[in-house]
């Protein structure tokens, strides 16, 4: 995870934390038969459960549980059409191992993990200026979100105090919330539209880790989705 975005977009931050996403986006899921409707300029493009199951290879229960939950996120942050859709569900489900991991839940700390910690040079990058900061602010989210600034960067754009709460992180409706708002933040819906998968992953891990992976799964996600 990068340092915190320097995005100048001005946001609310909510004086209360809620304990769910607000304001749910509407008709994102109607029973076992619901449509989410994605919308561009370009065109527009409708997931049903059953695309989605066959894009991501969750079964029934994960689907149901991720489906909506994605799909108010996705639509939320612009990541629309295909050519969109198809990346984030790849990153995010090579990033979470297919949607079972959310949170770092092991903390040693290791060898690595006390690079997290003050006053090592990664700890000030990431804005971890009190003890204990690596492992209370540690990677959470369908893409993750990891240290001080970005905890706060982020808790501002989506309106939640998650400095003082970075466990939000952990309930499937801000992971998935938080990766769209990484993602658009980052400009990863127009490498998602350029078409170049590779630009896009070092975008996200910084290298090219996972590769093969993160492709096989964007392949599938496409072909579902076309």
């Amino acid at each position: 995870m990068a340092p915190a975005s320097t995005d100048t977009t001005t946001h609310t931050t909510a004086g209360a934390i809620p304990n769910a996403i607000p304001n749910a986006i509407p008709g994102a899921m109607t029973g076992t038969a619901a449509t989410a409707t994605t919308t561009t300029r370009r065109r527009s493009m409708q997931m049903t459960p059953e695309q989605f199951r066959a894009a991501t290879g969750l079964g029934e229960p994960q689907c149901a549980r991720w489906f909506p939950r994605l799909c108010e996120a996705m639509q939320a942050y612009d990541i629309t059409g295909t050519a969109r859709v198809a990346a984030f569900l790849a990153q995010t489900g090579h990033e979470s191992l297919g949607y079972q991991f959310i949170t770092h839940e092991l903390w040693g700390p290791t060898p690595a993990q006390a690079l997290y910690e003050p006053p090592s040079r990664k700890a000030m990058a990431l804005g971890n200026v009190r003890a204990g900061d690596g492992k209370r602010f540690r990677g959470r989210g369908l893409i993750q979100i990891t240290g001080r600034a970005n905890y706060s960067v982020c808790g501002a754009a989506l309106g939640a105090d998650l400095t003082a709460a970075p466990e939000l992180l952990e309930q499937d409706a801000w992971a998935a919330r938080s990766a769209a708002w990484w993602w658009r933040t980052h400009g990863c819906n127009a490498l998602a539209d350029s078409g170049d998968f590779i630009a896009l992953t070092r975008r996200i891990n910084g290298g090219t880790n996972g590769l093969e992976d993160r492709l096989r799964r964007w392949k599938v996600a496409t072909a579902a989705l076309s």
